[in-house]
């Protein structure tokens, strides 16, 4: 286990520069643990939605947690809008850093984590798998 504090700067993605950091280290399972910060305007997936819902503004990132995966994220995310209103889901790609995002990566060495399509759910859902080497 390797537990990386990582600041994201304006204009990131948020999504995306996360599976970065993961991905850059050749990296393949991770749990984000915490994060917080500002964006500049959010997509969330409801519970049960099909697509994502834009939330338009200055925006705080209250939390964030999730599993990344070789071939996909799974984040949940709360939001307040500049006025105060929250709402929480899935995070999608395009949650723009406006000032910062400070958020704790959990890499997790010796694991793969792959999303593949599950009948009972109808959504690709996590697989984990150790290593054979259980070391890297």
């Amino acid at each position: 286990m390797d537990v990386q504090p990582i600041r994201l700067t304006p204009g990131q993605d948020l999504r995306r520069a996360l599976e970065c950091a993961l991905f850059a280290e050749g990296g393949s399972a991770a749990f984000v643990l915490a994060g917080i910060g500002s964006l500049s305007g959010a997509h969330l997936r409801l519970a049960g939605a099909g697509e994502l819902r834009a939330v338009d503004g200055d925006i705080e990132l209250l939390s964030l947690s999730g599993s990344i995966a070789a071939n996909g994220s799974h984040l949940h995310g709360t939001v307040a809008t500049a006025s105060g209103a929250v709402i929480g889901g899935h995070l999608g790609y395009g949650c723009v850093v406006r000032t910062t995002a400070e958020i704790l990566l959990m890499r997790l060495p010796g694991w793969d984590f792959q999303r593949e399509p599950d009948l009972q759910t109808g959504y690709a859902e996590l697989v984990v798998r150790q290593r054979a080497s259980g070391l890297d």
